[in-house]
C-alpha cells in the first residue's frame, strides 16, 4: 500500500494523544482522593489541556509549514514522553498541570501536522475522506481505552500505584518518535505565505470565504453536540439510569467506541459513496436515536433499581449511547471535504482554524449541557442536542453546493 508507512505513523501518533487527553477526567479524580484537591480546583486541569491546544494552533499553524511537519510531530512526541515521566516523578497536582499543559501545546502540533500530512499521501477527495475518516476513528478508540487503562494500574492500598500507567504511556510516545523518524516523505513546498505576518494574514483570510465560515459553524456544532454528550453521558447513566459511578463511567466508553467503529466504517463507505449521503443520512438517524430511542432509554432508569455490575445493565441501556456511531463520520468527512476544496497551501491554517473552533465548540457544549442537566434535569437535558443537530443538517445542505463551487 502507497505511503504505508507514513500513515502507521499517523495512526499511532493520534491514538497515544486520545488516551492521554481522555484521561483528564481520571486525573481530576485521582487528584481530589490522592492529592487532597478540591473539586473546583481540580477542574482547572481542564483549562491546563484546553487552552494550550487553542493557543499553540492560533500561534503556529500557518508558520508549521516553514518548521516541517515531520520536526513538528517528533518535538510533540518528545514533549509528551518527558511530561509523562515527569508525572511519575512528581507526582503531585502541579505535576499534573504541567501533564496538561504539555500534552494540549504538543497535540496542537501533532493534529495540525496530522491533517495537513493526509492531503500530502491522498491523491483525490475519496481517499482523503477515508483516511481522515480512519484515524479520527483510531483516536475514539484511544478515547475508550483510556477508561480501562488507567483503572487496570489501579492497586488497592497503594495510592501510588495508578501512576505506573505512566511509563506505559511514555513507551508508546516514544514508539511514535521511532516509527515517525525513520519514515521519509515529501512534506511539499508549497507555504502559505512569504513570512510569518503574511502566513497569519493567510488565517485570517480564510475566514473570508463564505465556504471556510460555513464550514467552521459546522465544526462548532459538531463538536458541542459531541463533547455535550461524551462530557454528561457518565452523569446522565449515574443519575438517571441509576447506574453505579464505576458502571457509569464504563457504559460511557459505548459512546466513543460507537464513534470508532462509526468512523472506520464511514472510511471505507466514503471510497464509494459521495460524503454527503453518508452525513445527510448519519444527521437524519441521529434525529430518529434522539426522539425514538432517548425515552425508552429513560424509562429503564425509571423501572429499575442501582445497578452495581455490568451483567445486571438491561439491553436498552446500551442503545442511547450508539448515537455516536451515527453521528462519528460528520467531523472527519466535513474536515477532509473543505481540506480537499483548498490548496494544500492552505490545509495547515485551515486546520488550525479547525483546532480552534473544534476546541470552543467543545467548550459550550460541556458546559450548555451542564446548565440544561441543571435547570431541565438529566432526562431532558440530552433532548435539546436536537437544536445542534437539525443546525448541522441545515449547513450540510449549504456546504454541498458550495464545494460543488471550489471544486
Amino acid at each position: 500500500m502507497k505511503n504505508i508507512s507514513i500513515k502507521l505513523s499517523l495512526y499511532v501518533n493520534y491514538f497515544v494523544f486520545a488516551i492521554l487527553l481522555n484521561s483528564v477526567g481520571i486525573v481530576i479524580l485521582k487528584s481530589q482522593n490522592v492529592y487532597g484537591v478540591g473539586e473546583v480546583e481540580a477542574s482547572i486541569l481542564e483549562a491546563y489541556k484546553d487552552l494550550p491546544i487553542a493557543i499553540v494552533s492560533f500561534l503556529i499553524a500557518s508558520f508549521l509549514p516553514r518548521i516541517g511537519y515531520k520536526k513538528a510531530m517528533l518535538t510533540a512526541l518528545v514533549l509528551v514522553t518527558a511530561a509523562c515521566i515527569f508525572m511519575f516523578y512528581g507526582n503531585s497536582f502541579f505535576s499534573a498541570k504541567v501533564l496538561f499543559a504539555s500534552v494540549g501545546a504538543a497535540f496542537a502540533l501533532i493534529k495540525v501536522s496530522v491533517y495537513s500530512c493526509i492531503g500530502l499521501v491522498t491523491s483525490n477527495e475519496k481517499e482523503h475522506s477515508s483516511l481522515m475518516s480512519s484515524i479520527e476513528g483510531v483516536f475514539m478508540f484511544g478515547i475508550a481505552l483510556a477508561y480501562f487503562l488507567f483503572p487496570a494500574f489501579n492497586t488497592k492500598g497503594i495510592p501510588d500505584a495508578w501512576l505506573d500507567v505512566y511509563w506505559v504511556l511514555a513507551a508508546l510516545s516514544l514508539l511514535s518518535f521511532v516509527l515517525l523518524f525513520f519514515v521519509k516523505f515529501d512534506e511539499g513546498e508549497e507555504i502559505p505565505g512569504s513570512n510569518l505576518l503574511d502566513d497569519v494574514k493567510q488565517m485570517f483570510a480564510l475566514t473570508a470565504k463564505l465556504l471556510v465560515i460555513v464550514f467552521v459553524i459546522s465544526a462548532f456544532l459538531f463538536v458541542m453536540l459531541e463533547q455535550g454528550i461524551m462530557t454528561w453521558l457518565p452523569t446522565f447513566n449515574n443519575d438517571v439510569l441509576n447506574f453505579s459511578e464505576n458502571i457509569a463511567i464504563m457504559m460511557a466508553s459505548i459512546f466513543a467506541i460507537s464513534l470508532g467503529v462509526g468512523r472506520l466504517i464511514a472510511g471505507y463507505l466514503s471510497k464509494y459513496y459521495s460524503w454527503f449521503h453518508i452525513v445527510g443520512g448519519c444527521i437524519l438517524l441521529a434525529m430518529v436515536m434522539v426522539v425514538f430511542v432517548l425515552p425508552k432509554t429513560i424509562e429503564v432508569g425509571i423501572n429499575e433499581s442501582a445497578i452495581e455490575n455490568l451483567s445486571a445493565v438491561p439491553l436498552l441501556a446500551f442503545a442511547f449511547p450508539l448515537v455516536g456511531f451515527f453521528i462519528s463520520p460528520i467531523y472527519p468527512l466535513l474536515n477532509s471535504t473543505v481540506l480537499s476544496a483548498l490548496p494544500k497551501r492552505l490545509h495547515s491554517p485551515m486546520t488550525g482554524l479547525i483546532i480552534i473552533f473544534s476546541a470552543l465548540g467543545g467548550t459550550l457544549g460541556s458546559r450548555s449541557m451542564g446548565w440544561l442537566f441543571k435547570q431541565v434535569g438529566p432526562a431532558s437535558g440530552f433532548y435539546y442536542t436536537l437544536i445542534p443537530i437539525g443546525l448541522l443538517f441545515l449547513t450540510l445542505i449549504v456546504l454541498k453546493r458550495l464545494t460543488h463551487k471550489a471544486n
